[in-house]
């Protein structure tokens, strides 16, 4: 018996080892944030705002497995539905650790249903996940900003309401803009709007230290381009494939309907092997 659990544990020990390296690499710290994500409809007009749409739910459907809550600061829908763009908070355990993964632009290719010909078509939609900036990451001078207000607009520009309660907040010295439209109440649009604001600005920062670690990461899973197709979804075959580990599933229904979390995995072992890469590089 004793010979059994000895070769048991000596079974186990380079799995251990590589946990214990795992651990001794500072984690980074923005992972225990939330998040704001912003997905836009890109190259394909109609439907890429459709698929835009279409994955507003899968986060929608993941953020409900999770636990986690999703609040919507602005969106534009499009003429054919989904979205032109819509910008969401997204609160809960180390949200910006695991969907940081997200950011780039990802690729649909299915017959649209503006096409009466039944051909395939390339559309396109991009992603960006950003941490949540807290108060005291930023600091941010009043007299910088400049406060607008504006009916909210529902399609095709109406107002839905006809109080003055969509706020625009101006960053004067970096020309940032953004907007909060959802709630009815201006002050609750002023200060969802202020915290997007914030964020922003210091992702600015946070950028220059993505860029840092680009140049000594070569698969990039977490912090690579976010101009780059990190992901197509291909409806005729039913296929899920992402380019950045070469992963693909055949499942494409269950993955659109938020089961997302096999994929964010394995991006998650990719980026802990490049940290531990990295590690024994700076090592040597």
């Amino acid at each position: 018996m004793a010979k059994e659990e000895a070769s048991d544990i000596e079974a186990r020990i380079p799995a251990m080892e590589e946990e214990i390296k795992l651990l001794l690499i500072p984690a980074d710290p923005t992972d225990d944030k939330n998040a704001m994500i912003e997905i836009r409809g890109g190259t394909g007009g109609d439907e890429a705002a459709i698929f835009a749409g279409d994955l507003f739910r899968m986060y929608s459907k993941y953020c409900e497995k999770r636990g986690w809550k999703m609040e919507v600061n602005s969106s534009t829908e499009g003429t054919m539905g989904g979205y032109k763009e819509i910008v969401c908070k997204i609160t809960g355990e180390k949200v910006y650790g695991t969907m940081k993964y997200e950011s780039g632009v990802h690729r649909v290719q299915r017959v649209p249903q503006t096409e009466t010909q039944g051909r395939v078509h390339t559309s396109a939609a991009s992603v960006v996940v950003l941490p949540e900036a807290e108060e005291f990451d930023v600091e941010l001078n009043m007299s910088d900003i400049r406060k607008d207000t504006f009916c909210a607009s529902g399609p095709g520009g109406q107002c839905v309401n006809t109080t003055y309660s969509a706020v625009r907040l101006t960053h004067i010295p970096t020309g940032l803009v953004v907007q909060s439209q959802d709630e009815r109440s201006q002050l609750k649009n002023f200060d969802r709007a202020l915290a997007e604001l914030r964020t922003r600005l210091y992702n600015l920062e946070y950028e220059k230290y993505l860029a840092e670690l680009s140049s000594k990461r070569k698969t990039m899973v977490s912090t690579g381009d976010r101009s780059a197709k990190i992901r197509t979804y291909n409806y005729p075959q039913s296929r899920m494939t992402d380019h950045r580990i070469g992963y693909t599933m055949y499942n494409l229904p269950v993955f659109m309907d938020g089961e997302i979390q096999e994929v964010l995995d394995q991006l998650q072992i990719a980026e802990n092997a490049e940290r531990l890469k990295a590690a024994g590089e700076e090592n040597n």
